[in-house]
Order: structure tokens, then C-alpha cells, then sequence
């Protein structure tokens, strides 16, 4: 791993790289260096690649030969008869706006009846995987904690609801994106950020396409092997009352490449309430300087499901009047 980054540093001007850190440092004398490059993370880009995260080389290559498998075997032909591939084919030099050239299966704990069936190792292979991320999501949950001041388990708790009653969501997309004969016409998948908590990509080696805007440009988040990528999503940024950002991302299509994709999210459940946590809201002149209105997050996907593709800042306001 330490040959990969010092190859990513040559190529890449770091300047204009989102962060590559050392998850493992946050053990040793490099302690407090590590927590404050996270933060800067948090805060600067609210994306960062995690290298020496603990999940084992040799389940990262089995979930993308499963991954791939699964593709080839169980979608591919499928997704040259879908919507996206049909209208991109009858609608001549037209753009299409409001669609993604993307092939998308959703797994969680409610679903495994549903999870694909004729992929070999499929299922064993990615109860471990979203096993071991969930683990690692609670952990840098808790290294957000320290590193807001806050209590250790406030944002775990927090995505609970108040009475603790409910369990935080974690969900796992796996997505593909093929060839694309036309990619001038179609994107991956449009600009957006992301709804819930933390996100986890486990991203393709070598197909790039993945883009962060920071700074009135986008920037590449190039592939850099078997690392896991982070996103601050809109309700962290709401409990660390904006001190960290969700990004605004997205997915560009190739013609030459299929890119693997594969995105687990730790949310609050659809009952929690989410709001600044009162350690980030300080009393200036006698106001409190909170940004954001409390709401209940499933009223915040209501509104999601209709605004994904739009600006954050109005869904925040619209949540605050319900």
C-alpha cells in the first residue's frame, strides 16, 4: 500500500486530490496528526479515501470477482433492453436529462430473500463484506464524535432516535456502469449528494468516473486500490450544524470501460429526529447561531426522492416547515 501512494503522489497533484488517509495511524503516536487530517477532510472536501481501514485484502477481491460475476451473469443482457438504452437509441443527438446510464441492485437485512441467487458466493460474500463495513462505519462514527466534541456514540445514538428504540439503516448499492456508446448524451449518474449519514464506496481499481465539485470545478476521485472512500452525507452536516459538508458528486460514462461500483450507507432510521447537536450551536449576542431546523429524517427522504438531483440547501428548508 505505501508503493501505491507514493506512485498516487507522483501522478496526481495532491493539491487538487481529494485526502488519502491512514486509517491504522489513529492507533499509534500519530494519534492526534490523524484525527485532525480527518477533520480537515470533513470540513475542506467531505470525501477522503481510507487506506489501512481493516477490511482484508482478501475479501475486497472477493466481493469485486462476486461483483463482477453477478454483472456478467445475472444484468448485462438485461441492460441492453433497458429504459436508458432504449431512449438512447430512438431519440437521435437529444440529450437525455433526467436519466443515468446506470445498472443498480439495492442489499439490505430486509431484502437477503431477494439478493441474487445464481452468482456463486454471491450472498455469503457480501453478508461479510457490509458485516465488516458496518463495523467500520461505527468506528469512524466515533472518530467524527471525538473530533466534533461531542460525546463517544452521539451520532450512533443519535441515528437511532431519541428513545434508542430503532436500529440505524445500512443499505449496500452495487452498481455497474457499461460502455457507453453515447456518453456525450448521458450521464452515470447526475450530480447530487448524499441523503443519509456516512457512505462507504468500495469503487472500481482502474475506471475512473467518479467526480467531487470543491472550489467551482469538478475533481476526480481516482481509482486507488482496494481503499474505501468516504462521503459526509446531509445529515452530518445537520448535527455538526454545517462545520462538515455533504459534496456534491458525480458519475461520468465511458465508452471503452465497465466501472464497478459498489456504496454502503449508515443512515438514521426513518423515525430519528435529526438536528445540531447542541455542543456545535453557540450562543453569539444573545442568538444561537443554529443553522439548520430539526426534522424527522423520513420526512427528509420524502423530500430527497423528489430533489436528489437538486440543491441541498432547499430540501433543508422545506423539511424545516413540515
Amino acid at each position: 500500500m505505501a508503493i501505491l501512494l507514493f506512485f498516487f503522489f507522483l501522478l496526481f497533484d495532491i493539491s487538487r486530490a481529494i485526502p488519502v488517509l491512514d486509517f491504522s495511524k489513529l492507533n499509534g503516536h500519530e494519534r492526534a496528526k490523524t484525527l485532525a487530517h480527518i477533520a480537515n477532510a470533513c470540513e475542506d472536501w467531505g470525501f477522503f479515501h481510507l487506506v489501512n481501514h481493516g477490511i482484508s485484502e482478501d475479501l475486497l477481491e472477493r466481493v469485486k470477482k462476486v461483483s463482477i460475476d453477478f454483472y456478467k451473469l445475472e444484468r448485462e443482457e438485461n441492460f441492453k433492453n433497458s429504459k436508458v438504452m432504449k431512449l438512447l437509441n430512438e431519440t437521435g443527438d437529444k440529450k437525455l436529462e433526467n436519466m443515468d446510464w446506470e445498472d443498480i441492485i439495492t442489499l439490505t437485512d430486509d431484502n437477503v430473500n431477494e439478493w441474487p441467487s445464481q452468482t456463486p458466493r454471491f450472498k455469503e460474500t457480501f453478508k461479510e463484506f457490509r458485516y465488516e463495513l458496518k463495523k467500520l462505519a461505527e468506528k469512524i462514527l466515533e472518530v467524527l464524535d471525538e473530533n466534533l466534541g461531542l460525546p463517544k456514540g452521539y451520532i450512533k445514538k443519535a441515528f437511532k432516535g431519541e428513545e434508542g428504540e430503532n436500529n440505524a439503516f445500512f443499505g449496500t448499492k452495487v452498481s455497474h456502469y457499461p460502455p457507453c456508446p453515447n456518453p456525450e448524451r448521458v450521464i452515470g449518474l447526475r450530480p447530487h449528494t448524499d441523503a443519509g449519514g456516512l457512505i462507504l464506496l468500495f469503487q472500481d481499481d482502474e475506471v475512473g468516473g467518479l467526480q467531487v465539485w470543491k472550489d467551482g470545478e469538478w475533481i476526480d476521485v481516482e481509482p486507488l486500490k482496494n481503499t474505501i472512500v468516504i462521503s459526509i452525507g446531509d445529515q452530518i452536516e445537520v448535527i455538526s450544524n454545517g462545520r462538515y459538508k455533504s459534496a456534491w458528486h458525480r458519475v461520468f460514462s465511458t465508452t471503452d470501460n465497465s466501472r464497478r461500483s459498489v456504496a454502503s450507507y449508515y443512515n438514521p432510521s426513518h423515525k430519528a429526529t435529526i438536528a445540531p447537536a447542541p455542543q456545535m450551536v453557540k450562543e453569539t449576542n444573545e442568538e444561537w447561531n443554529q443553522a439548520y431546523s430539526k426534522f424527522v429524517f423520513g420526512d427528509y427522504m420524502s423530500i430527497y426522492y423528489q430533489q436528489k438531483f437538486h440543491p441541498k440547501e432547499p430540501r433543508f428548508q422545506a423539511v424545516s416547515s413540515i
